[in-house]
């Protein structure tokens, strides 16, 4: 008899899932094609516990105001499931809210597993999965987690492409001197670099981020290498890929290095002091992944030797940082605090993916852009 109940009230959910479910609309179904957003192999309703019935959003007002009709593409997409919306701000919701939840999209942190144990599927709005380093195997085990990877990708890849080149042309010192109203025409005896077309530039972590700026600075006429973790594959644009045993070797022969890599156990401090000792001399270092991932001491170093010629850095160890770091007053240094993803871009196709993968949900459908939690990212 039990065993009967539980496979009816299976199929009741699964018929009430398939009354809600439907196609990614024409926005959801673009990001998918154009950002390469991969599916899960295998249905969400194949995994114990699923059951959709309470779902919590966090919906901050400034993430409403840019994405008009968020809340009500939310609602359509929960189906018959409730829907709980925390508009305080807070990614980071009351412990209240999250009782009874089953799923949650906002932020992944150690507080959303206070969801207790109907909580089986956690949605982060950033790529970042930082926060959730410290989830114990119990905390992840039977749960899914998603996230927003690839879809700030072309925003951080402008972001990187525009201090590459404002570094290139020397543009730093001649807004210092702007900012002086001195018209300093010698200034141009410190644009060295030379022109980009024929350098090499060589990003570390082929993933979202790093094959949107492969992909623009490849039409920036630069002869374009990568380093990844999973395998030599590559788009056509990138004429070696490398494993992450190769970072010296291909650092040696590159122009600019781009960090577009996430924050593990393994690329914590990567770019260390023994790594500016084999980089190219006179080349940029671009940093748009962790800040933890780069020794600031060897970073500082490595400039005012000028085996670095100039750095673009929109992450830094420490975070903020300190203001007393000789790197604010380096006229060959660009600072950005972690608003690389800045603009309304970024949100709104975070907005419709989030909104993609509620419906995926409830459908019990593949879930986009799972997170290895193993691996962290």
């Amino acid at each position: 008899m039990k065993i009967t109940i539980t496979l009816t009230i299976t199929l009741l959910v699964s018929c009430l899932a398939a009354q809600v479910s439907s196609a990614p609309n024409q926005d959801a179904a673009n990001i998918i094609q154009e950002l390469g957003l991969r599916e899960a192999s295998k249905p969400l309703s194949r995994q114990p516990g699923w059951a959709p019935s309470k779902i919590l959003v966090s919906a901050p007002p400034f993430l409403t105001s840019i994405t008009p009709g968020y809340l009500q593409q939310l609602r359509g997409a929960a189906g018959t499931a409730e829907l709980v919306i925390d508009d305080s701000g807070a990614f980071v919701p009351d412990p209240a809210l999250l009782q009874g939840v089953d799923a949650v999209i906002g932020l992944c942190d150690p507080a959303t597993m206070t969801a207790g144990a109907d909580l089986i599927w956690v949605h982060n709005y950033f790529v970042g999965m930082d926060r959730c380093a410290s989830l114990t195997p119990e905390q992840v085990s039977g749960r899914t987690f998603t996230n927003g990877k690839r879809l700030s990708g072309p925003a951080i890849a402008e972001h990187s492409i525009a201090m590459m080149l404002s570094l290139a042309r020397g543009l730093p010192a001649y807004y210092r001197a702007q900012m002086d109203s001195k018209w300093d025409n010698n200034l141009r005896q410190q644009v060295r670099f030379g022109e980009l077309k024929d350098k090499t530039l060589l990003v570390v972590g082929l993933g979202g981020i790093g094959t949107e700026v492969a992909w623009r600075a490849h039409g920036l006429g630069m002869k374009v290498t990568a380093i990844r973790n999973s395998s030599r594959s590559g788009p056509d644009y990138v004429s070696y890929v490398g494993l992450s045993d190769e970072l010296m070797a291909l650092a040696a022969d590159a122009d600019v290095v781009v960090n577009a890599l996430p924050l593990t156990s393994k690329t914590a401090g990567l770019f260390n002091e023994k790594f500016f000792a084999k980089v190219k001399k006179g080349s940029l270092f671009i940093s748009v992944g962790r800040g933890k991932s780069t020794d600031t001491d060897a970073l500082i170093a490595a400039l005012e030797s000028g085996r670095v010629y100039g750095a673009g850095l929109d992450v830094t160890d420490p975070e903020p940082l300190p203001a007393d770091s000789p790197l604010w007053l380096m006229d060959n240094v660009i600072i950005t605090p972690h608003s690389s993803t800045a603009g309304s871009d970024s949100i709104r196709r975070g907005a419709i993916i989030a909104v993609e993968n509620l419906r995926r949900y409830v459908a019990g459908e593949p879930m986009l852009s799972v997170v290895n939690m193993d691996a962290g990212y």
